[in-house]
């Protein structure tokens, strides 16, 4: 199909109302971003992307279905210039957009993340002109071109672990003008050659701060990224460098998540029912129940980070009404059964996984349930740890 001849003029009539209707939501309070939204055809960074279908398939999977401008212009177009995430690639594989397939389930490992969030996360860094910029995660390219739509080109750095994805947003990039410095690079180590940065801003998640990205923010820089774990508990941390190398900062609010990083992906661990054979322990009654952190409320998203903290290696799963805990690092396990109105846990190995999780549940009663606001991390050689005033220090999975 060749596109529409009038294409830019129904993108730049979309772009305008999606700006609009952000500023109005408050997500552009800042006119010079407004103005960046404005001017960066979101469209020419996504030639297709994934949508979830109305229902699932007989095994319960999400059914995706391709976007393009060939197959549906409008449902292309309008989803391109909607605050919507849009899924770019599964399980590191890059799509034929020329011919795409619907797919059954997968694991998301590249998106175009939706414009309200690339705008608060170069907010939230306090990203502005004159300031030298490491973008890890470049994606599509399209939160790499805001930057260099408000910094220029020159101080714009953006990393990309998957290289084709990275050659596919180069070519977008530089057709629209932009020409910032582009690299195949995996996040964890940052990038030396244009060291050193007066901002990191992390598009994928992090188990743990990763030490050279602090060996390569100036004195003063900041460094935002989001923390995350095997449990999916997240949490965005934004963190001023000293000059002695350290870092600490604030926890910040809300509920953002993004894809791991992906040599900090979750590994496999197998059959549940295997690990739940192992367990020693007798069963006893636990005060708390799963749903406290696996729930979808706000609470419990800050909750999970809190949890994940205390058992890092630990991941979580539910078969029937049985939820598992699994730590293939010590081998340790749990399990917590519904059981007369409460809930029954078993426990076995070196860690007692709920046992742990049940300590900072109690404390963060005890402490008022404090928001993530009130928590700050710090990062220094001595590890990396979560403080509250008060709650007991929480350490971070190992970087």
């Amino acid at each position: 199909m060749t596109m529409p001849a009038d294409l830019e003029t129904d993108a730049a009539r979309l772009r305008k109302a999606m700006t609009k209707a952000l500023a109005d939501n408050g997500a552009l309070a800042d006119p010079a971003w407004k103005e960046v939204v404005q001017a960066v055809p979101r469209h020419r960074f996504v030639p297709g992307f994934y949508l979830p279908a109305d229902g699932r398939d007989r095994q319960g999977l999400t059914v995706w279905e391709p976007v393009t401008a060939e197959l549906d212009y409008s449902r292309w177009l309008t989803a391109t210039y909607s605050d919507t995430t849009l899924i770019t690639q599964f399980d590191g594989i890059e799509p034929d957009w020329k011919q795409p397939a619907v797919r059954h389930g997968g694991a998301p490992t590249s998106s175009s993340t939706l414009p309200s969030l690339v705008v608060r996360m170069w907010t939230d860094a306090e990203v502005t002109e004159g300031h030298t910029v490491l973008e890890i995660g470049t994606g599509t390219g399209y939160s790499t071109a805001l930057a260099c739509e408000r910094l220029g080109s020159a101080d714009v750095t953006s990393i990309e672990v998957d290289g084709r994805r990275l050659e596919q947003a180069a070519s977008a990039l530089y057709a629209c003008g932009y020409t910032p410095t582009l690299a195949a690079a995996d996040g964890l180590y940052g990038y030396w050659p244009e060291a050193q940065f007066d901002r990191i801003v992390a598009a994928c998640s992090f188990r743990a701060v990763p030490p050279t990205l602090l060996a390569q923010t100036r004195p003063g820089g900041k460094i935002l990224l989001t923390l995350s774990g095997w449990l999916y508990g997240y949490a965005r941390a934004l963190l001023t460098v000293g000059a002695d190398g350290t870092a600490e900062g604030p926890l910040l609010g809300g509920t953002v998540s993004f894809m791991s990083a992906r040599t900090h992906a979750a590994p496999a661990f197998g059959n549940p029912a295997h690990w739940a054979a192992g367990l020693t322990d007798r069963p006893r009654t636990t005060p708390h129940s799963p749903e406290r952190i696996n729930a979808a409320t706000e609470e419990a998203f800050h909750l999970r980070f809190l949890a994940q903290s205390a058992v890092p290696d630990a991941q979580m799963t539910t078969v029937g009404e049985v939820v598992h805990l699994i730590d293939v690092v010590t081998g340790s396990a749990a399990t917590l059964t519904p059981h007369g109105g409460g809930w029954q846990v078993r426990e076995g190995g070196p860690v007692k996984l709920w046992e742990r999780i049940e300590r900072v549940l109690d404390a963060y009663d005890v402490a008022g349930r404090p928001g993530p606001e009130t928590f700050t991390l710090h990062v220094c050689d001595g590890g990396q740890h979560l403080w509250h005033p008060q709650l007991p220090g929480l350490p971070l999975a190992r970087p």
